[in-house]
């Protein structure tokens, strides 16, 4: 008699709640099991949300009226810029003392007295800094406009110049730099830098008159140094010829390696220039997509493909 073929046995059957607990559980222990991919209570750090607010708090501070509330009768101005420097003061010292009792695996924060201390002197000293600061960006807002025929006038250059954005968050971010705090600067870069395009690090030392134009993929490294009444262009980046280690084999950190741009030079869009012993000589233009790793004199004209530096005529 022939035999009949085996039946297929009925797979088990689970439940949407018993694949849920099941996946729950592995991603439970996948964050348990990794310290530095999670962070609790017990290590205290800024609030990225917050910064974010600040970041927009700031840009009303540098221009108000043109981001931010509107003031309907002049006269009140003084009392909205009051509220906008209490508020921002409130918002930007929790986060300072968050930032300084902050406790990243492998190093050591500061205790609580020690942070709120630190804390109250970074900001005691950012708002001393403010009325320069806005000096600083209302000239880089009419550097834009007088940089660009397709402006029409300066409200444009500060409502509309992705390179104008950029910086106030930059400037605002340097001053906190210059404090030694954590984190914050860097948070606050990378907000411009995704709203923006434009990739700036805090640590760069940016002079009076800047003008980013059109911006999309500039990149300026941590210990680059640009002169006054200097215009970059989209694509171009500032950067380092190459990453040094130490003795371990690791990265060094917090040495110059970024180059140095001196007073009013012009940089084309797609431009590189890398290392720190390269200086770009006052009055300068470098032209586009070339690739620069060695310093050229005052008046220079850097063209390409292949590099070549001539004398500008005057």
């Amino acid at each position: 008699m022939r035999r009949m073929p085996d039946v297929p046995k009925k797979p088990e059957t689970i439940t949407p709640e018993a694949g849920i607990q099941r996946w729950k559980a592995a991603i439970l222990e996948s964050v348990v099991s990794n310290g530095e991919s999670h962070r609790t209570a017990n290590s205290p750090m800024p609030d990225a949300a917050i910064v974010g607010v600040i970041v927009e708090r700031l840009r009303w501070l540098a221009f108000p009226g043109f981001f931010g509330p509107r003031v309907v009768d002049p006269s009140d101005l003084e009392e909205h810029v009051g509220r906008l420097i209490d508020e921002l003061a409130i918002l930007l010292f929790g986060q300072l003392e968050a930032a300084f009792a902050y406790d990243p695996i492998g190093s050591h924060g500061c205790q609580a007295s020690e942070a709120y201390r630190r804390a109250s002197e970074a900001l005691e000293v950012f708002l001393e800094r403010i009325p320069a600061v806005r000096s600083l960006l209302a000239e880089d807002a009419l550097a834009a406009y007088e940089g660009d025929p397709a402006m029409h006038h300066l409200d444009e250059a500060i409502l509309c110049c992705p390179g104008v954005a950029a910086l106030v968050v930059h400037r605002f971010a340097h001053e906190l730099q210059l404090r030694g705090v954590p984190l914050i600067p860097r948070m606050m870069s990378e907000i411009s830098h995704a709203a923006t395009g434009i990739d700036i690090h805090p640590g760069a030392m940016i002079g009076r008159q800047m003008f980013i134009d059109h911006g999309t993929g500039v990149v300026i490294g941590e210990t680059t140094r640009i002169g006054d009444r200097c215009r970059l262009y989209q694509g171009v980046t500032l950067g380092a010829k190459r990453l040094e280690v130490d003795e371990t084999g690791r990265i060094r950190r917090g040495y110059q390696r970024h180059p140095t741009i001196e007073d009013d030079v012009t940089i084309y869009a797609g431009a590189t220039i890398l290392g720190e012993d390269t200086v770009i000589g006052r009055g300068s233009v470098v032209n586009g997509s070339v690739f620069v790793t060695s310093s050229v004199p005052a008046g220079s004209v850097v063209s390409g493909p292949n590099l070549e530096i001539r004398m500008r005529k005057r």
